[in-house]
């Protein structure tokens, strides 16, 4: 099963983004959430993103987060205890099983994969 959602990156699109994934773990949300938030951090407020959350076939969830700047490009960076920002992909990393990007001419993908189906559906809750 796959979930695409296109929105804005904006701050308001963020708790909107999770209401939309309420049927998915804390894990997917909180992936997914993230990935917006470097869209609109790292590449503009108002930048279109398509967000896709599906299975992989092998067991696990993916998260894809498009947009449209091939040149920037997420990083992993080790926060301090007093740093303001720079833990979100270090979050993720700690998170997915494995995360990477996917750059074309006019856009670029990041993706992560988390362990096991991440659907509340089917799980008796």
């Amino acid at each position: 099963m796959t979930l695409e959602l296109r929105l804005l990156a904006t701050p308001k699109a963020v708790p909107e983004l999770r209401h939309h994934l309420q049927r998915y773990d804390h894990e997917v949300r909180l992936c997914a959430t993230e990935l917006v938030t470097n869209v609109i951090e790292h590449v503009g407020e108002g930048t279109p993103v398509t967000v896709r959350v599906l299975d992989t076939g092998d067991g696990h969830t993916r998260i894809e987060v498009t947009d449209p700047d091939p040149r920037a490009l997420p990083l992993l960076l080790r926060a301090t205890v007093t740093d303001e920002h720079g833990r979100g992909m270090a979050l993720l990393d700690a998170l997915a099983r494995r995360w990477g990007v996917e750059q074309g001419a006019d856009r670029k993908t990041v993706w992560c994969e988390l362990e096991g189906l991440n659907s509340l559906a089917g799980r008796g809750c």
